[in-house]
Order: structure tokens, then C-alpha cells, then sequence
């Protein structure tokens, strides 16, 4: 799952207290015996579809063991908390979920978590998600997701504009390229005069996304500022954005408003966010979903589940964590939160394959995703100043959406303040 890119001051600063700790010593461990009465705590962000129901299994399985989810509303506010209280030396949760966008940053401190390696978990995922939890030789984030992209859209508001409303005519009207996307939406603006897609910076994204080394290099060499490709992108979303966005910056209130008032028609839809539009709106009647994305396929986010190591109960918490990542628990999460799983052995399971979703029309959400997954040729490079790269370029987007900065002016101070990263 992934969430806002917005640059965190406090969780760099957190970052750079950790050198002062990285040697300190770990807590004894607990195993949770079965005599032994304890509450393994859980930190998500957003919606990673462990309901009650789910965790309720658990505890079945574990009388002796409680769970008490604490569920951040962003992944901002969960990366703050992270590393603020990495630095503290106390305060995790057992367990904490991790943005993937943010995991290269967290495995500079592998030794603060516990090595979730076992014979149980190996070869369970992609060699790619699998690479992405692991460093200086630990398997340090068991995952969750990953983030295939379709798009969503509301058949009520495309009706109106006299447009088709079925999924396989909402693709065929936008299959293509992203000029293709847009000149979707200039049909749609010129009938209603309402937009196309939410914001600049939801609609960057996906196309950021669809390149392997858009910011770094895959040494960490960081060419986001040289990279034409990455200028290119900013100007032509900022192009598209003056006619067809609703500039609502993700994950503000406004945004969540505009999903339920109707306020776009169209957003880049990874499968987690299914989950967010359902919250958002769950009095809506028309969302619905197209099998199709621009130039193929992409895909955002995709999170980790760590075991601090400052815990009192790390190995019960990494025997919590190996089975709330294993496939069956992964499709009833994606069943919930429509976070698709991660797991190899998930994909051809029918109740993955078979899995339809009532809110949004029945759309089969189980094939649609899978064929986004495999639509996915491109596994972006992520170093240690991806996110902060990202959030200096998703704020200047924001400035130009929010009419402070022109294009040009904008990107000028984007330069900078990745160049002030070091």
C-alpha cells in the first residue's frame, strides 16, 4: 500500500537521531508461550484489510495471544511515528507496517528489526518484493501487497456526459498511451465542464511509476534533476491538469469529499485503493472499474511488515507476522481492502481469481487485478531519496494545481530543493 508523498521533515530528523542508538541493546524476547497471557500490538496506516474477523482467527489459533491494531490515517503519519520512536528506543508496535516507498530508507537501520527468515516463508514472493524487504543479508519486512493499477471512474457522472459506462467501454474509450487518458477526458470536460481526474500529483504518479530509474540510478545516484524524462513528465501532467484535474492534493479532506460529492470522474486506481474510495464514499452507487491503464501498466506501492527489535515480544510477533502474510490470510485481506496479495501461490487460487466486489458494481476484481500484475514490466528503482525526491516534486505540483507558482517557476524550485537533499 502506499499512500501521500509529502516531504517529513520529523521523520528525517528522527532518521538522524537512530545513528545514536543503531549499537543499543534489545529488550529480552518473549516467546508468548502458550501459559503465557500477551498482547501483540499492530501498526497500520490506511486500510490493509486485517478486520476484526481476521485478526479473531488468529487469536483462535493463539488463545493466549491478544491483538490490538493501531491504524494511522496516513503513511506520513505512520513513517513519522516509525522513526521518531526508532530514535526513542521504545513506543513501537510488535509489529509495523512500512511503505514500500519508504523501506529503502528504514533497511539503513536493519539491525533495529528482527531477521524474519524461515524455512515457512522462503520463495514465497517474487524475487523483486523480495529484495525489497531484505538487507545486509536479513529478511527484514515480510510483505503485504503490491499495487497493480486499473482505473476507477464513476458510471453515473460519464453517463451524463453521454459516454460509455460499461468497464469494457470505459477501456476501449481510454485504452492507449497518456495522451490517449487525456484526450478521454477533454470529451468528458467539454460535455459536463467537470474534471477528468483528481489531481496533478495522483495522475504523476502512475506515470513515475512506469520507469526504472526515473529519480536514481540503481547505485543511488540521484539524476532527478537531469533526467529529461522527469521534466517532460511534470510539464505534461501540469499540461493536462489545467483543464481536467479537480485539484484535490491526495489524502486531504477535500479529496476524500470529491470521491463521495462526485467531484471527478476518473483516478488512477491501484488495488489498495479500492479500500480508500469505499471509506471515502460509502454511500456511492456508481464506482466501478476498467481493466485498463495508460501505456499498459504500472504499479504503486506495495508495503512490509517489520518486527522492531526493541519489542518485548518478537518472536511470538514474527510467528504473528509469518502467517498474517501468508496467501490465505493476503486474499482475505484483498477480499477486504482489495490489497492484492504479494504472494505467488495467491495468483491462481480461485478465491483470489473469482473474488468480485460489491461496492464497486461486482466488478471482478480478482481478474482484473491479476491482469494488471502481469501487465507490470517495470519495477522502478527505489534508493534512499526516493521519497523525499518524490515529496519535493509532488509539492511542486501542488503549487502550480494551487495557483502559487507557475510551471516554470515551479519546476525551478524543485531543482532546488532536491539539489538541497545532498
Amino acid at each position: 500500500m502506499s499512500t501521500s508523498r509529502r516531504t517529513i521533515a520529523a521523520a528525517v530528523a528522527g532518521a538522524a537521531a537512530l545513528a545514536l542508538i543503531a549499537t543499543g541493546c534489545a529488550p529480552a524476547a518473549s516467546t508468548g508461550g502458550d501459559d503465557e497471557k500477551i498482547t501483540l500490538t499492530l501498526g497500520t496506516f490506511n486500510n490493509f484489510g486485517y478486520s476484526d474477523e481476521l485478526l479473531a482467527e488468529y487469536t483462535a489459533l493463539h488463545p493466549n495471544v491478544t491483538i490490538k491494531q493501531n491504524i494511522a490515517k496516513t503513511s506520513d503519519d505512520a513513517q513519522t511515528n516509525l522513526f521518531t520512536k526508532l530514535a526513542a528506543g521504545s513506543g513501537l508496535s510488535d509489529v509495523e507496517a512500512v511503505d514500500g516507498d519508504w523501506m529503502p530508507k528504514v533497511k539503513q537501520y536493519s539491525d533495529l528489526f528482527v531477521d524474519l527468515a524461515s524455512d515457512d516463508n522462503a520463495g514465497r514472493y517474487s524475487d523483486w518484493k523480495t529484495a525489497g524487504g531484505t538487507a545486509d543479508g536479513k529478511l527484514i519486512g515480510l510483505g503485504t501487497d503490491i499495487g497493480p493499477e486499473a482505473i476507477c471512474y464513476r458510471a453515473d457522472l460519464l453517463s451524463a456526459a453521454g459516454l460509455g459506462t460499461t468497464p469494457d467501454e470505459v477501456a476501449a474509450n481510454i485504452a492507449g498511451d497518456w495522451d490517449a487518458y487525456y484526450a478521454a477526458g477533454e470529451k468528458y470536460t467539454a460535455a459536463t465542464g467537470k474534471a477528468w481526474f483528481d489531481s496533478a500529483g495522483a495522475t504523476f504518479q502512475g506515470l513515475a511509476n512506469q520507469y526504472q530509474n526515473f529519480y536514481e540510478k540503481d547505485d543511488g545516484t540521484v539524476i532527478a534533476t537531469e533526467n529529461p524524462d522527469v521534466k517532460a513528465a511534470f510539464e505534461s501532467v501540469l499540461g493536462a491538469s489545467s483543464t481536467l484535474s479537480a485539484h484535490l492534493q491526495e489524502w486531504t479532506d477535500d479529496w476524500a469529499a470529491g470521491m463521495a460529492n462526485g467531484s471527478f470522474a476518473t483516478m488512477l486506481c491501484p488495488a489498495w485503493m479500492l479500500g480508500v474510495i469505499q471509506g471515502d464514499s460509502p454511500d456511492a452507487t456508481d464506482w466501478n472499474i476498467a481493466n485498463v491503464f495508460p501505456d499498459g501498466g504500472g504499479n504503486w506501492g506495495g508495503s512490509y511488515l517489520l518486527v522492531p527489535t526493541q519489542g518485548k515480544h518478537t518472536e511470538a510477533a514474527k510467528e504473528f507476522t509469518d502467517w498474517l502474510t501468508a496467501p490465505e490470510q493476503q486474499i482475505s485481506a484483498f477480499k477486504t481492502a482489495g490489497t492484492f496479495p504479494s504472494q505467488i501461490a495467491a495468483y491462481d487460487d480461485p478465491a483470489l481469481t473469482g473474488a468480485t466486489n460489491e461496492f464497486f458494481n461486482d466488478a471482478p476484481i480478482g481478474t482484473i487485478f491479476a491482469d494488471r500484475a502481469n501487465a507490470v514490466t517495470v519495477t522502478p528503482f527505489k534508493g534512499i531519496n526516493y521519497g523525499a525526491i518524490m515529496g519535493a516534486v509532488q509539492n511542486g505540483l501542488t503549487r502550480v494545481e494551487q495557483g502559487q507558482q507557475s510551471v516554470d517557476d515551479s519546476w525551478t524550485q524543485v531543482i532546488a530543493d532536491i539539489k538541497a537533499l545532498g
